[in-house]
């Protein structure tokens, strides 16, 4: 813990490809927080995120002497840590909810998302069954201007990330999902999500 201390900013050890890398620093760019980022790219071993961090896993949030490492809970405590604008409901049913949905988007898309990227396991039946499944929600992204919501919220700043990606893994929803993309096309022209990507993300779509 003694790493934490000496870090004067908060900082976040980021992977400047990975999806769950990318929310946080969604998450920090509509918070407008500054923050100082350490690359780590997958598979590499870092030796002081290993002194914060038992499992050597992104993303890494430090702030003072505290240590966050699960993307969930570091973008719930940065939306408590930094009030405004607010990303998750503040009655307990409408944030129980919320929660819900995320657990569902990493469930249903976010693991066939990591069969891509990670290239391990079956790679076609990933694409296929992603594709499918947001085929199958379009009309869920039809309802309201953003996901389920009047307002950008933590559901969206989990969204975006993973739909940015589809075309660098050859997912194309064009004809079968406009609403889907309608909607990806109003999350990317957020000035927020522009400055969350790094020029590896860029890259994906150039």
């Amino acid at each position: 813990m003694a790493t934490v201390g000496r870090r004067s900013v908060m900082t976040l050890f980021s992977d400047p490809e990975c999806a769950f890398s990318h929310r946080v620093r969604f998450v920090l760019a509509e918070k407008g927080t500054s923050v100082e980022f350490v690359h780590v790219a997958q598979g590499e071993q870092l030796e002081e995120l290993y002194e914060i961090n038992p499992y050597g896993t992104v993303p890494t949030l430090v702030d003072r002497d505290l240590a966050l490492y699960d993307t969930k809970i570091i973008s719930e405590y940065l939306d408590e840590r930094f009030p405004h604008p607010p990303l998750m409901p503040v009655d307990p049913v409408s944030r129980a909810k919320a929660r819900l949905v995320v657990y569902r988007i990493e469930k249903d898309w976010y693991s066939h998302l990591e069969t891509l990227r990670s290239g391990r396991g079956d790679v076609d039946t990933a694409g296929k069954e992603l594709t499918e499944s947001l085929i199958a929600s379009n009309e869920v992204f039809a309802g309201t201007p953003l996901f389920l919501s009047e307002e950008l919220t933590i559901m969206d700043c989990a969204l975006a990330p993973l739909l940015w990606r589809l075309p660098y893994f050859g997912i194309d929803l064009t004809g079968d999902a406009d609403a889907v993309l309608e909607y990806a096309d109003r999350m990317f022209a957020r000035e927020s999500f522009q400055e969350s990507l790094s020029d590896r993300e860029r890259a994906m779509r150039s």
